[in-house]
C-alpha cells in the first residue's frame, strides 16, 4: 500500500484518468468534489471515496482541502 496527504488549493483540479490501484481518499478538511465513474459527489471531513481498480475519476477542490490517500497495491511512481 501506498498512503499519501496532500494540501490541496481551492480551485485546484484532478484531470479525469485511471490507474490499476485500488484508491480511498478521505477528505479531512474542506470539500472535494469527485467524479467517479461518471458519478459525482461532494466530500466534506470525515467522508470516504472509494474507487476501484481502472475506473475513472477526476475531481476539483471547492474550497483548500486536505486529502489522505491509500493506494492497493503500492504505487511505484511515488517513491
Amino acid at each position: 500500500m501506498t498512503v499519501a496527504y496532500w494540501e490541496v488549493e481551492e480551485g485546484a483540479e484532478l484531470p479525469l484518468h485511471a490507474h490499476v490501484h485500488e484508491q480511498i481518499a478521505m477528505v479531512t478538511q474542506g470539500a472535494f468534489e469527485m467524479t467517479i465513474g461518471g458519478e459525482t459527489k461532494v466530500y466534506k471531513p470525515g467522508e470516504i471515496a472509494v474507487i476501484p481498480t481502472n475506473v475513472e475519476h477526476s475531481g476539483k477542490a471547492l474550497s483548500y482541502c486536505e486529502i489522505t490517500d491509500v493506494f492497493s497495491p503500492a504505487r511505484e511512481d511515488y517513491k
